[in-house]
């Protein structure tokens, strides 16, 4: 199997560490090693005493424990810990799927929701987003898409990348689907705890249905995507099987300092997101600011959740716009080319506390053009 080239991730590789300014990032504000012990006073002395042999396959049992308690329903030995979330999907595609099966994937998306699948030889139908709707889906649609060889539903809430959260009804409808059809519900859940108003939050899907397989990660929820830690949750046995199984090939089992890490990461939630969401809403009163002023240039849904949205260009193509915007500034967006998604959009990241900087950035080399244009 050779899945097409991860266009987002070649983009990342080339420019990520060279850009000056990066105004398109998906994680939220990071921190040290030293910052995150500091939420556990004497944790220090439990990492000088972490064991480097190997660790258990499925995650360390404190670890996993702790994971529990981001769910409702599901135990500990119900949890599987993958390093970060993308060899969780790349798991979950390789070993719940096989050549002529199909899946509906949310769309636009993050690229190896549907390139893993299309590689195996999995067909592929796009569930797609209604922008003008502020990037809603419509689970009424779902039935059109499938067909006798479907075997998953692959969404994304909060959404990747246009901060799209559906409402509790839209939830319950898409899970409702998923159940009536017997099918495998994967759900993309990295951003969930970061929705701006608390009282949005949905429930893991693992914790209300049966074949679903919850997504999470510390990249973003915990700001700590150097951690590189992942995770899926589920109540499926076959599940549980199949990917500790297919996980012997890949990295058979994760970093003891990382699990141990993500233990006080996991046991401080509470704190760490917070610290998110006040960088989050901070910027977004400033965007929304920014985007009421450029309403000439740019059409902005204001995102529901998550650290990031989906930004229309009136006049122009993204990919030009982006790339004299990374060279004559040194801002890095990501153009929509990368998502499979026209040329059109660009992702926009405000979970930085230097957000407000790279944006007065922005908004200079804007006038600069205008100015340039009318002359």
């Amino acid at each position: 199997m050779q899945p097409t080239p991860f266009k987002l991730e070649r983009y990342f590789a080339q420019h990520e560490f060279t850009a000056r300014h990066l105004l398109c990032s998906s994680d939220p504000e990071s921190m040290s090693i030293g910052e995150l012990l500091a939420f556990e006073p004497g944790s220090i002395d439990g990492l000088r005493e972490t064991w480097l042999g190997y660790t258990e396959h499925p995650g360390a049992p404190a670890l996993r424990r702790e994971l529990a308690t981001l769910c409702e329903n599901v135990r500990d030995d119900e949890i599987i810990v993958h390093t970060g979330a993308q060899e969780a999907i790349y798991s979950f595609m390789s070993s719940m799927l096989a050549p002529g099966d199909h899946v509906i994937v949310h769309m636009p998306g993050y690229q190896s929701h549907y390139s893993v699948a299309e590689a195996m030889g999995v067909k592929v139908s796009p569930w797609k987003a209604r922008e003008q709707a502020g990037w809603a889906v419509d689970p009424d649609e779902l039935e059109a898409l499938v067909t006798p060889a479907t075997r998953a539903l692959v969404i994304c809430a909060p959404h990747n990348p246009t901060g799209y959260l559906p409402s509790r009804d839209v939830f319950d409808a898409i899970v409702a689907f998923a159940r009536r059809h017997e099918l495998w519900l994967f759900s993309d859940e990295v951003y969930r705890g970061l929705e701006h108003d608390p009282a949005d939050r949905l429930p893991a899907a693992c914790d209300v249905y049966e074949r679903a397989i919850s997504l999470g990660a510390l990249s973003k929820t915990h700001g700590l995507a150097g951690l590189r830690l992942g995770w899926i949750a589920t109540k499926s046995a076959e599940v549980l099987r199949r990917m500790s199984t297919f996980k012997d090939y890949l990295t058979i089992s994760n970093s003891a300092p990382g699990e141990y890490l993500a233990a006080i990461a996991v046991r401080h939630t509470d704190a760490l997101i917070a610290r998110s969401i006040d960088i989050v809403r901070s910027n977004l009163c400033l965007l929304d600011d920014f985007f009421t002023r450029r309403a000439d240039r740019f059409e902005w849904h204001r995102p529901r959740a998550g650290t990031i949205g989906f930004v229309r260009l009136k006049h122009g193509h993204a990919e030009q716009f982006c790339a004299e915007l990374l060279e004559r500034t040194g801002v890095l967006l990501l153009p929509s080319t990368l998502i499979d998604y026209g040329d059109a959009h660009f992702r926009l990241g405000f979970g930085r506390r230097n957000m407000p900087d790279v944006l007065a950035i922005l908004d200079a080399h804007l006038d600069a053009t205008a100015t340039s244009t009318a002359s």
